[in-house]
């Protein structure tokens, strides 16, 4: 049995080593596109390893991130990858925000987790350059190097006798009666199933595997963020959130002491003119043509206009970007930013404008896409990595 998993992100190296596991007797490829593994995502998120105190009791988000939280800290224990469980601060800046606040500490009860509500002078113990009216503390939230564990996995499945084929680009796949041949950018590669986690291009993906019921789409929103400058970093000891607006999947913009000692400041969530357009001047016209004509983006957006119009002023200023900082630290500065790389989320959008707001994993023939893995799918992979190989277990039995 030959499988190819196509992605090398955090996703797609947990899938390949999970299914190595399940699936002793199967010979596994992961196929990745760049000269090395986690270039886009892994590679480019805030290390926040999740709690799942915003998540749906009952999602696959919530049972994936409560799962995947213990594995992924185990794991990084067992191998030797950096990891700190920090805790976290969710404050209110108004008391028009108490509300959410509150939902947001019984959402924390109800999953089980270590939450406690501190008055604005107990979460200055925590943070003492925070300015709010109260706050939600989560103890489980950590930070850690997502790309080490996305080497560490690699080194397993190679051990396993998987095989990591990079500059590996899918550029189409044909069905063959006993599975597919899939056309690259070097070579052509049979498979008996395969495996999408190609994140920003899983859409792509999975149609040209035939999917052509799969009506979503995936709309790339780049995440702009600044390191606070070395004198400025003290003014953070660890994670602080603002209360996020319960109608978009975005958390607003933050501040996250990484794993390396450096203060993360962001992200925003503007629209990207390409699916890897970390900047302003990354366009790619096919790509955004498809984008805006959709009609599930056009919906989106018209309905979120304001929100999409200030995110667009914030990205193009840093004064907006520094007020919405001090909501959180009035003591930063403008000058105490410093450009940061940015990121771009791969978030799937049904036809009629609604987010999908949970991991979506669809069957195809002889196939199975992850169409869908925004945060917490880092803190998930582990999880997710074990129920991708089971199904794959499953409907490989089915096929056969």
């Amino acid at each position: 049995m030959k499988i190819v998993v196509i992605g090398g992100g955090i996703v797609g190296l947990a899938s390949a080593r999970a299914l190595t596991q399940i699936l002793p007797n199967a010979h596994v490829t992961l196929t990745e596109k760049e000269d090395d593994i986690c270039r886009h995502q892994t590679g480019r998120n805030s290390g926040v390893v999740h709690s799942g105190i915003y998540y749906k009791p009952g999602s696959f988000k919530a049972d994936f991130c409560r799962t995947g939280r213990v594995a992924v800290e185990e794991f990084a224990e067992q191998h030797g990858v950096a990891y700190q469980r920090t805790g976290k601060l969710i404050v209110a800046t108004h008391q028009r925000e108490t509300a959410g606040l509150e939902a947001l500490f019984q959402r924390g009860k109800e999953h089980g987790l270590n939450v406690s509500k501190l008055t604005k002078e107990e979460a200055r113990e925590f943070e003492p350059h925070v300015s709010c009216v109260g706050a939600v503390r989560v103890a489980e939230t950590g930070i850690i190097d997502f790309v080490g564990i996305a080497r560490a996995l690699s080194n397993l499945f190679a051990d396993r006798g998987g095989q990591v084929q990079l500059r590996e680009q899918v550029t189409g796949a044909v069905r063959k009666s006993n599975g597919w041949q899939l056309e690259t950018t070097r070579t052509s590669i049979e498979a008996d199933f395969v495996v999408n986690c190609a994140g920003l291009y899983s859409d792509d993906i999975a149609r040209s595997f035939g999917l052509s019921s799969l009506r979503t789409r995936i709309i790339p929103f780049r995440g702009e963020y600044f390191d606070l400058s070395p004198t400025a970093a003290g003014l953070v000891r660890g994670l602080i959130y603002p209360v996020p607006n319960p109608e978009l999947p975005f958390l607003g913009v933050h501040l996250t002491r990484m794993i390396n000692g450096a203060v993360h400041a962001g992200p925003n969530a503007v629209l990207a003119l390409a699916k890897e357009g970390y900047t302003w001047a990354a366009i790619k016209p096919r790509e955004l043509a498809r984008t805006v004509t959709y009609p599930g983006f056009l919906r989106l957006a018209r309905r979120n206009l304001p929100v999409g119009l200030y995110e667009v002023r914030r990205s193009l200023s840093r004064r907006l970007f520094v007020r919405d900082l001090q909501r959180l630290v009035p003591e930063i500065r403008r000058g105490d930013l410093v450009k940061s790389a940015a990121g771009v989320r791969a978030q799937a959008v049904d036809p009629n404008g609604a987010l999908v707001d949970d991991f979506r994993i669809v069957a195809g023939d002889r196939s199975l896409h992850v169409v869908n893995a925004p945060s917490p799918a880092a803190t998930s992979c582990l999880a997710i990595g074990e129920h991708v190989a089971g199904e794959v277990a499953k409907l490989i039995g089915g096929a056969l």
